[in-house]
């Protein structure tokens, strides 16, 4: 499978201001920051025309941020939770996301599927990314299959598991 290398996503969280910086340099307003000792939860609109919410907890221990797309009608997709493999950072106030191109998707209580392999395999080839963070995002990809997997393919169930309980939107 081909794929078009992109510079790697980072972002912003800048839970004072209340922004999230996007991968484009677009500073968006936040609804919502909740910091806990396990990671930063950020609920913000969004004005994507596929879905209009978006609810990310950023997770440094795991390496993972996971996310909810709240998707407009028409556009629905077959996945209750989107993994993102990467680096979080908090640096006083404000957060920091580096992405690792591995991405999770998880229908919870069905499956749970790895995306963007050759993402990762061209990022390396180019130089984007190197071995090391490589390794680090298919160690990392792995050990949230097997742990999404024994927990009923159940992501909320898996990191509550490890002392993170997530708390998303009504």
């Amino acid at each position: 499978m081909a794929s078009r290398l992109h510079p790697i996503k980072v972002e912003r969280f800048d839970v004072t201001a209340r922004t999230n910086t996007d991968p484009k340099g677009i500073e968006r307003p936040v609804e919502r920051y909740r910091v806990l000792p396990c990671g930063l939860y950020m609920g913000r609109t969004a004005d994507h025309r596929q879905f209009d919410y978006l609810e990310s907890w950023l997770l440094p221990s795991v390496r993972l941020r996971v996310s909810i797309f709240h998707f407009r009608p028409g556009f629905e997709r077959d996945q209750d939770r989107y993994l993102d493999v990467g680096e979080f950072w908090r640096d006083g106030d404000v957060w920091h996301s580096r992405d690792h191109y591995l991405d999770l998707v998880v229908r919870t209580g069905r499956g749970t599927e790895v995306e963007d392999v050759d993402e990762l395999f061209a990022a390396v080839a180019a130089g984007v990314l190197d071995t090391d963070d490589a390794e680090r995002a298919v160690a990392t990809a792995l050990t949230a299959v097997d742990g999404i997997a024994a927990h009923g393919h159940d992501v909320d169930a898996w990191l509550a598991s490890r002392g993170m309980p997530l708390e998303w939107r009504d």
